[in-house]
């Protein structure tokens, strides 16, 4: 196949305004990724977006398996709100109310 670039699990992109933290959760237009190194604002930087991570969230929130979780980058945790979020993946193990982390299977991308 000649038209095939990559597997497209880790993506190489400019780190955005700000710079990036290795671990922290990027956004750029419909893409989500997790940060693979810490990087200054327009170094490359490679995004994993495709895995499982644990992630800080919403202590007051119960996760089932498999509910819909979302980025909320001005609080800088994962939650079950839509409002004023980004789709991060779904939930891969029941967290409680109370809990601090829970783990999430990325989405790699928003619904295209």
């Amino acid at each position: 196949m000649r038209n095939f670039i990559q597997p497209g699990d880790t993506l190489t992109v400019p780190a955005p305004s700000g710079g990036v933290v290795s671990g922290g959760v990027v956004v750029l237009g419909s893409i989500i990724g997790v940060a693979t190194t810490t990087a200054a604002v327009g170094l490359p930087v490679a995004l994993k977006t495709t895995g499982v991570f644990e992630f800080p969230k919403v202590s007051a929130q119960a996760w089932a398996i498999g509910d819909k979780i979302y980025w909320d980058g001005a609080a800088g945790n994962a939650t079950t709100s839509t409002t004023s979020t980004t789709l991060l993946g779904v939930a891969t193990e029941v967290a409680a109310n109370p809990s601090a982390v829970g783990r999430v299977r990325l989405r790699g991308t928003q619904t295209l």
